[in-house]
């Protein structure tokens, strides 16, 4: 049985609290230690194994230093991720290093990292398996190549990111280079693009669908919601659909 507790999901900030009876990760650590520790309120950290870091960029480790001294948990991410850290990184008290690709143990907990196209040192998602439950964490990423669709195979949650809708990007506030670089290969995943993996890739297995890490400023979550609905009625795949906030907490998900 697994947990899935998404803390908030955007540029502003990312993390995510993943439990099961014994265990407790929490994935990325993109706001204040105040704002983390607001938003866990009311949770038992006692079981808390470690923090676990996708890469580098601020929105996933802003609250990185500070919260792992108050927790005293290892910091387990690639060398690569820590080496880009710079002074934040040396600043961490205690550090582990995971190999991109390769499985390890954390608790009853087997957390699989494995490599996204996107603009940082060595950028990772996440498979977790525990008792027989699958859940995936798939953000940051410019398009969906085939090993991130094997490792999303069969999971029972998916955390897949749908960023942007084209049109409004195009015409946004951000200066053209940004706006390149979203696009690309190496940026962010768009409503549509997540959309023709829903209607062309996605096994159907997941009972639960959660839309992350939408733009602020070139999204809509009506938008991305009817976007990811369509693709679903057309596969007649038929999840429960959840979009993650940047503001608050989302209600626990929980896989038995």
């Amino acid at each position: 049985m697994l947990e899935v507790l998404i803390l908030g999901s955007g540029s502003g900030g990312n993390c995510a609290l993943i439990s099961s009876a014994r265990t407790s990760i929490l994935l990325d650590a993109g706001f204040s230690r105040r704002e983390t520790l607001r938003r866990l309120a009311g949770r038992s950290l006692e079981q808390l194994a470690c923090i676990v870091i996708s890469h580098e960029h601020s929105d996933h480790v802003a609250g990185l230093p500070g919260l792992s001294r108050k927790l005293e948990v290892p910091v387990f991410l690639n060398s690569r991720t820590h080496a880009a850290l710079g002074a934040a990184g040396e600043a961490l008290p205690r550090v582990e290093y995971f190999t991109t690709g390769k499985s390890w143990q954390m608790g009853d907990i087997e957390i699989t990292p494995f490599t996204i196209p996107h603009d940082a040192a060595d950028p990772v998602a996440f498979s977790l398996r525990c008792g027989g439950s699958k859940v995936c964490f798939v953000t940051d990423l410019g398009y969906i190549p085939e090993n991130v669709k094997d490792q999303m195979r069969e999971a029972d949650c998916l955390v897949l990111e749908s960023n942007h809708d084209l049109d409004l990007l195009k015409v946004g506030p951000y200066p053209w280079p940004v706006k390149q670089r979203v696009m690309s290969r190496v940026g962010h995943l768009s409503n549509l693009a997540l959309a023709e993996y829903l209607t062309q890739d996605f096994d159907g297995c997941a009972r639960h669908l959660v839309l992350a890490h939408l733009s602020q400023s070139n999204n809509l979550p009506e938008l991305a919601q009817m976007t990811a609905e369509a693709a679903l009625r057309q596969a007649a795949k038929n999840p429960q659909l959840t979009i993650a906030r940047q503001d608050q907490p989302l209600p626990a998900i929980s896989l038995k």
